[in-house]
């Protein structure tokens, strides 16, 4: 009887996953063509399905707005208020702040503002390039040290340095909190699942929410000026290190978990002498990904007090001063160079390295590089007190490609301004207006229903219920008319990155020199600034719906080229070896054996080139786009705590959206192919 019910069992999941998967095509199908119905038929299905009454509206901006107000001017914890807690935590980050800002750039001081006097200088442009080159030597060897110290020689080469400095000073701070807070989130996370599934939408809301919108509580709470900058930083930078380090952990293989036991440890030993040596490399990702994130921050950080390089690329945006601005942000790509390279080298030594102990040996000869270290430190401040000179490179080296760009941007409008005019025009008038009135005019029930079928489809009843109910919250909130706009120019973007990147990681996969350089492009376009997008763009083809679409392409094609070329290496060679066996030809493993492996990877940068889109559209408020953007900085420019968060949480929504079908798609697509 057992032998016969196993197969009908088997048999009967097939027939009910088949159902289901047919009945989910149907509806699918069904809602799609009501959509379209809807669409057409117009008002007379009914007012109300187009535009969400103002009536059933939940009023959530003006109780964030109050709440906000609450807890700045009244909440207390008996002998101090809440923002006199906040104020208190403000002070100790500026503690560190001041000392890393005074050996990197202003020296240390005596008294205050415009009376106070140096009383030591800060170290030498040529002390801190000999001092990372000395942490590249020992990282990582000659190769590296030479790189990072020529990262560094470029921004004093530049004129640079003193604002790179400052933004070094506010990178030295926030990192090592970042990595500290989100390890022990981490651990809590890993030790604790209840903990996970508490701060998983938490970290989900902090990576999607515009970092505008949480500006205006930061300074009502932090005040404004470097330190609050800091605190916008570790907001945006510290979700990656928590998501990794419980990964990391979970990661660490159960031989290694059962010795620990076995010889004894303790619960703090296991954590600490165990698990988290045995995750480093992990974690080392971890402190490199909050590094990259802390650098992308530096202008909206500048914004709120922060200063350095971020100003400078924000005062050239404002000015339209490409040259000026491509310097600052060239500069911030070269400091992310370096870091980023360093970062690495110590993940791969740490990994490498062994202890040893030798106690006959001086402590010279012990750490012979922390003593070099404390070397050029006391040496290339004394030498900037005995020769003022030796402290900053003098003017007349100082570099400068400012007028070339300008004079570049210059030609070209010149010589093709009437052809860029009739592309823009073309474009505008038979593909970005036409769109978007039609998602404009699509009934927002529709839409719900149909976010909610496809999540069914692809990931059953709870994704369902999640993209019907953020989809819907977006337009009961009042937010639907500027989410459509905002789909609408993401959605736009997403298409034409992806029609550039894909092809282009495709053909570089397997072109090892050609892949190489592409890297180096990639990495230029992911670090240099948002705002640096927008200078070329305005200047050529003024403001607008097209200007911003192409800020936001250039900023979002880099993952679609990632992670094509990625998808298409890691395919196994084996297999490709198998078709050509078979006599296929080289179209014939690129469409059916290479691209079909290599799809899971494609579609996760789709979904990173749709979380790109998203963060830069923005930015682009500040070129007269209508969409969310545009009423976050509105929130900003107010001081409107409520307004500005809801129209954050609108596009987190739909960035949630978005990656939670697009990852049910890749998941789907994985169980086909196994």
């Amino acid at each position: 009887m057992s032998e016969l019910s196993i197969p009908s069992l088997k048999a009967s999941v097939i027939d009910r996953a088949a159902w289901r998967q047919h009945f989910g095509n149907v509806a699918l199908a069904i809602a799609a063509v009501a959509l379209l119905l809807a669409w057409w038929i117009g008002p007379s299905i009914g007012k109300w399905a187009f535009d969400y009454p103002k009536a059933w509206q939940i009023p959530v901006a003006r109780h964030i707005s109050q709440w906000m107000k609450w807890l700045v001017n009244e909440a207390s914890f008996g002998l101090f208020s809440f923002t006199d807690a906040t104020r208190f935590v403000a002070s100790l980050i500026d503690i560190p702040y001041t000392l890393a800002l005074s050996l990197l750039s202003t020296g240390f001081l005596s008294g205050q503002g415009s009376a106070a006097i140096q009383v030591l200088p800060p170290i030498s442009y040529l002390g801190v390039i000999a001092l990372v080159g000395l942490m590249g030597f020992y990282a990582g060897g000659y190769r590296l040290a030479a790189l990072v110290a020529a990262c560094f020689g470029f921004l004093a080469a530049f004129g640079q340095w003193s604002s790179a400095m400052v933004t070094l000073a506010s990178i030295l701070v926030a990192v090592p909190i970042g990595v500290v807070l989100g390890l022990l989130l981490g651990l809590a996370g890993y030790r604790f699942p209840l903990i996970e599934r508490a701060i998983t939408p938490l970290l989900d809301l902090m990576q999607t929410i515009p970092i505008f919108a949480y500006l205006v509580p930061i300074l009502f709470l932090f005040g404004f000026g470097p330190t609050a900058a800091i605190v916008g930083t570790l907001v945006y930078a510290m979700p990656p290190m928590v998501r990794i380090t419980i990964l990391g952990l979970r990661a660490v293989p159960s031989e290694i978990r059962d010795l620990g036991r076995m010889i004894g440890c303790s619960r703090r030993q296991m954590t600490w002498k165990v698990m988290v040596p045995s995750a480093a490399d992990a974690l080392m990702v971890g402190v490199n990904q909050v590094i990259m994130l802390s650098l992308n921050m530096v202008i909206i950080a500048s914004m709120i007090g922060a200063g350095g390089l971020g100003f400078d690329v924000l005062a050239a945006l404002r000015r339209l001063d490409i040259g000026a601005g491509f310097e600052a942000g060239f500069a911030i790509v070269a400091l992310a160079v370096a870091l980023d390279r360093l970062s690495q080298a110590y993940a791969r030594k740490a990994s490498l390295q062994a202890a040893t102990a030798a106690s006959d040996r001086t402590v010279v000869q012990r750490h012979p590089y922390l003593s070099a270290a404390l070397a050029i430190l006391v040496i290339s401040i004394g030498a900037s007190l005995i020769a003022p000179a030796l402290a900053t490179l003098p003017e007349n080296l100082v570099l400068s490609t400012g007028t070339f760009w300008n004079e570049v941007v210059k030609w070209i409008n010149l010589n093709f301004f009437e052809a860029l005019e009739a592309m823009r025009t073309t474009l505008l008038l038979h593909i970005l207006v036409p769109i978007k009135r039609f998602l404009a005019e699509l009934p927002w029930i529709g839409v719900v229903a149909l976010l909610a079928l496809t999540g069914y489809r692809l990931g059953g009843l709870r994704l369902a219920l999640l993209t019907a109910s953020l989809s819907f919250l977006i337009a009961a909130t009042g937010q639907w008319e500027k989410a459509m706009v905002t789909v609408y120019l993401c959605g736009i973007a997403v298409i034409i990155a992806s029609l550039i990147g894909i092809p282009i990681g495709i053909l570089a996969a397997e072109r090892y020199k050609l892949w190489r350089w592409l890297q180096v492009v990639i990495d230029t376009l992911q670090t240099l600034p948002s705002f640096v997008y927008l200078m070329p763009a305005v200047m050529l083809f003024r403001v607008g719906d097209f200007t911003a679409l192409i800020a936001i392409v250039a900023y979002a094609v880099a993952p679609a080229i990632r992670y094509s070329a990625l998808g298409i290496q890691r395919v196994d060679p084996r297999v490709v070896e198998a078709g050509r066996a078979m006599g296929c030809t080289p179209w014939q493993i690129l469409t059916k054996i290479k691209l079909k492996l290599a799809l899971p990877e494609i579609m996760l940068g789709l979904n990173q080139t749709i979380m790109f889109a998203l963060s830069m559209l923005v930015i682009t408020a500040l070129v007269g786009t209508r969409d969310l953007g545009q009423e976050v900085y509105i929130a900003l420019t107010k001081a409107d705590t409520g307004r500005g968060l809801v129209a954050g949480l609108a596009v987190a929504f739909i960035a949630i959206i978005a990656d939670r079908l697009i990852s049910a798609g890749a998941a789907r697509m994985k169980e086909r192919m196994a």
